[in-house]
């Protein structure tokens, strides 16, 4: 953090403006704006068991096209309760 002191009559704006000039220079407002809204990385399992749910989802899916049962345009809502129909 950039430490700004006071000059003798100084206004508080210009002290304040002098102070955000260096936040800025020093890169430390760009790094917080990054990190703001970074997400955490899913672990291995979230990540496996997700890929297993779309799976079996896509699965189930194909297999209702097969049959008839749902277009391939269908609305996903549709095609959800099929899903939950045959469960």
């Amino acid at each position: 953090m950039p430490e700004i002191k006071r000059k003798p009559g100084e206004s508080f704006e210009s002290l304040i403006r002098r102070f955000r000039y260096k936040i800025i220079q020093s890169g430390r407002l760009i790094q917080a704006k990054k990190v703001r809204f970074r997400s955490k990385k899913k672990s291995k399992l979230l990540q496996r068991t997700s890929a297993l749910r779309r799976a079996k989802i896509q699965s189930l899916k194909n297999e209702l096209i097969k049959l008839g049962k749902i277009k391939e345009g269908d609305d996903i809502r549709q095609i959800k309760k099929m899903i939950e129909k045959i469960r």
